[in-house]
């Protein structure tokens, strides 16, 4: 669950992050270059200021036309105006000139600027000969190679007779805004490493009591009924969860601990009244002629309902029991049924085989597996024909080893493999058959308690196959 909750978070956090990011990103683009703006304005009323003093000899008025009013030569002041837009681009690499009405440089700064013909650099111009600064400049960003262009005019007496242009490259600018973009980034980066483990121990915490209880109801569901959760972390919704599970569970138990032991004591009580109806049977067929049909037939269906008396005492005592535990060669094992089992087998024509059985270990109770490779076996003997064959095999595979009986009866189909193995259960189609339907049953409850399990299915071309699963480990690893 954690590998799916854990994406959704994590993307949720990622679009959270990129939503606050983005304008963040965005404003510090717009702030570096409105400081850029803003002192190329300062720079332009600077120039502005100078260009005030330089009056052309064609418009000044006076008694030399070589020589103001106060004296000073305009030459000189042309010269000391041009000088500081030389020294200004010399330093900032921008490019600076104060312009006449007509376009003719009063000084500029690199000596074969000129006003631009199109574009933003005129648009600026055109807009401070209305006697207005020029609009902010487009944004620039960090891929794109345009520069600003920034112009003043210059007024004198109320009128605009000259404007001051500056062209600044923005090389500098977009340094500095990649720089704080990523700046942005590793603070989003180191923000979505916190985020991610905050994430991972939050889903850790709200998980874990899930995983208890799916263990424990995986534990009930195999036979573990003692398998509890402890309602110790969590939420608290997930807290009061695992103290309505351990109730179920407990409730459960009670339930299915009366159900076995009165399996077990009606079991135990009935044996007694059977065992002497079946005495006094045969008191009474002494009296009756040899061969009496009825008699044979009463006595059949009396045994039959003490194998079931006994079947059911041993599906109970199954249930009940502890298994012991111990690290068991189950191929030594299964030889052994085999030899007890094989001639029952010969007696029957059928060829029972379990040839190179391997010497595989196991963690399993030694009693209870014999168990069940008896209920296995005389099942598959059960519906093999004469002449058909009942292969055993054992192997270990991975963490489980595996013992694998094959019969060559008629088979079960998939709707009946769903049900094999149920209290009770026989196929309609083989009820002609001696058995009680409960010997499958006790082999899982056998197997269950040791923390085995048991599987079936078709043995191609024909018949079942019947594999038991033991855990190459101690269940309690």
């Amino acid at each position: 669950m954690r590998t799916r909750l854990l994406p959704l978070l994590i993307f949720l956090l990622a679009l959270v992050l990129v939503a606050l990011g983005f304008p963040l990103a965005v404003s510090v683009a717009a702030a570096q270059q409105q400081n850029v703006v803003v002192d190329r304005i300062d720079d332009t009323a600077r120039f502005a200021a100078l260009a005030q003093f330089v009056t052309d000899v064609d418009t000044y008025f006076g008694t030399d036309p070589a020589v103001g009013v106060t004296g000073e030569d305009p030459d000189k002041r042309r010269a000391t105006l041009t000088a500081e837009l030389a020294r200004y681009h010399e330093l900032y690499g921008i490019k600076a000139g104060v312009f006449r009405r007509d376009g003719t440089a009063m000084g500029l700064a690199p000596d074969d600027w000129a006003v631009p013909e199109s574009g933003e650099g005129r648009q600026a111009f055109e807009e401070a000969l209305a006697g207005r600064r020029s609009h902010d400049p487009d944004q620039v960003w960090p891929w794109q190679r345009g520069r600003l262009v920034v112009a003043s005019p210059v007024v004198r007496d109320g009128d605009v007779v000259a404007v001051v242009v500056t062209d600044s490259p923005t090389g500098p600018m977009r340094s500095r805004t990649l720089n704080g973009w990523l700046l942005i980034a590793a603070g989003e980066t180191a923000a979505m490493l916190l985020a991610v483990a905050a994430a991972f121990r939050l889903t850790g915490w709200v998980l874990r009591p899930v995983r208890v209880l799916d263990t424990a109801a995986h534990d009930i569901a195999t036979g573990r009924m003692n398998a509890r959760v402890a309602a110790a972390g969590g939420p608290p919704e997930l807290r009061r969860l695992a103290r309505s599970f351990n109730e179920m569970a407990d409730h459960v138990e009670e339930v299915l601990e009366q159900q076995r032991a009165f399996v077990a004591d009606a079991s135990h009580q009935l044996r007694n009244p059977l065992a002497a109806l079946l005495l006094r049977i045969e008191l009474l067929a002494l009296e009756l002629p040899a061969g009496n049909a009825e008699i044979a037939s009463v006595r059949t269906e009396g045994k039959r309902l003490a194998q079931v008396l006994d079947d059911l005492l041993d599906l109970a005592l199954a249930e009940h029991a502890a298994a012991d535990l111990r690290l068991t060669d189950i191929g030594a094992l299964t030889a052994e049924r085999l030899d007890a089992w094989r001639p029952l087998a010969d007696d029957k024509g059928v060829r029972l085989t379990g040839d190179g059985i391997p010497a595989v270990t196991a963690w399993a109770d030694p009693v209870a597996l014999s168990s069940v490779l008896d209920a296995v076996i005389d099942n598959a003997l059960k519906f093999t024909q004469e002449g058909e064959e009942v292969q055993v095999a054992v192997r270990s595979d991975g963490a489980d080893s595996r013992i694998v009986v094959a019969d060559r009866g008629p088979g079960l189909t998939e709707e009946e493999l769903t049900r094999v193995g149920d209290r009770f259960w026989r196929s309609n189609r083989h009820q002609n058959i001696k058995g009680s339907g409960l010997g499958l049953s006790i082999a899982r409850a056998l197997l269950a308690a040791g923390g085995g399990s048991i599987t079936y299915g078709p043995n191609e071309p024909h018949g079942l196959r019947v594999t038991v699963i033991l855990p190459r480990t101690p269940a309690t690893a």
